[in-house]
């Protein structure tokens, strides 16, 4: 059976989950979602995680989750993609990979899938706990340990004590990259240790303008598919035509120049590695870096913000454009406070032959420079 939030997507058989949100009630909507025929409705968010506790016990698959500071949902998907070379796969889509997301891909989940592949969100302290509780992985892979949601976790060692949650809790093995400042911590929670190395040679040989990090992340993701016989020579064939989903390093041309929109999300890490990959990129003209504000940084906000610009000059990439409230106070050659007033002049500071990289927290539309 298939569930959805939303009533117009009802059709015969399937399920209505009616939840209360901030701006609605899906209570409202339970009326149209059976006349137009749904089968079964589910009421309310304990309803919801009860159900799709119920059903990960019912089902036969191999239950794989994943979490980490940054790159989740680029292993997410090379997870999918390695292991559909093993068996059938079913995964988390996009990023629902919070207290709601989570139970409805568990719902979701078609019965005859093999491996299911859950990402895992937290923000708060607790949260890692409460997916497991009902997701109950079989296997885990945590991506690494970052400063995303410093705002809420004040250290990185309190991130640390939050993703190893998920380290303890699943049942067979957790994968971890053997460099991580924290391995030996989450060594020290796994039913088994699986060190991931930082690349492995030949897997992604042949990958255009590849992410920042795309290698480690792909090497996290082969690590643990190999433990169920997924060759070398299959990961490489999983990746022909791999794209990743939403404005994640997606290359495109615009004005004669080249854009890489990578304004999904951001946090100090995963803007370094960006601001590396921009000034390692082939170009014919100016690298330019778009930096916009990120959020849920906490007391460290300003100081974290200026460690990303000062990065970019010391880089010597030849424009740096910084815009937002935080963004506006750091080192840049031009700063704007707002998007509306970059707008107003964003298309003569760029020029045919230039290499564009727009990168910040996804609220900030920077996107939107080039829609």
């Amino acid at each position: 059976m298939r569930y959805t939030f939303d009533s117009r997507e009802v059709k015969p058989g399937m399920g209505f989950v009616a939840l209360k949100g901030e701006k609605t009630d899906g209570r409202e909507f339970i009326p149209m979602a059976r006349e137009r025929g749904a089968a079964e409705i589910v009421e309310g968010l304990d309803a919801l995680q009860r159900k799709a506790h119920e059903r990960r016990r019912a089902l036969k698959a191999t239950v794989v989750a994943l979490t980490g500071s940054a790159g989740k949902t680029t292993t997410k998907e090379l997870l999918k993609a390695f292991l559909s070379k093993a068996g059938r796969t079913y995964a988390t889509e996009g990023n629902f990979n919070n207290h709601i997301g989570l139970p409805m891909t568990i719902l979701n989940c078609p019965d005859d899938t093999e491996f299911l592949v859950l990402e895992m969100g937290t923000n708060h302290p607790g949260e890692i706990a409460a997916l497991c509780d009902i997701a109950e992985p079989d296997a885990g892979l945590i991506v690494g340990i970052g400063t995303a949601h410093l705002e809420f976790f004040k250290t990185r060692a309190g991130i640390a004590c939050e993703k190893g949650t998920l380290a303890a809790r699943a049942k067979r093995f957790c994968v971890y990259p053997e460099k991580d400042d924290f391995a030996s911590v989450l060594k020290g929670l796994c039913a088994e240790a699986v060190p991931a190395p930082a690349s492995v040679p030949g897997l992604v040989d042949g990958i255009a303008a590849p992410p920042p990090h795309f290698a480690a992340n792909a090497a996290l993701a082969f690590t643990l598919a190999v433990r169920f016989g997924v060759t070398l020579a299959a990961a490489r064939e999983a990746l022909v035509g791999f794209s990743l989903p939403g404005a994640r390093w997606r290359v495109t041309e615009k004005w004669g120049a080249t854009f890489i929109d990578d304004t999904y999300n951001a946090n100090p890490d995963s803007m370094i590695a960006a601001l590396d990959a921009l000034a390692a990129t082939p170009c014919d003209s100016r690298r330019i870096a778009v930096l916009g504000d990120m959020f849920e940084l906490g007391e460290e906000s300003l100081a974290m913000h200026r460690k990303v610009f000062d990065h970019a000059m010391k880089l010597g990439i030849d424009l740096v454009i910084g815009v937002g409230e935080t963004s506006s106070q750091c080192l840049a050659h031009l700063a704007y406070k707002d998007l509306a007033s970059l707008k107003k002049r964003f298309r003569a500071d760029v020029s045919a032959g230039d290499v564009v990289l727009l990168k910040a927290s996804h609220a900030v539309n920077l996107g939107s420079l080039i829609a």
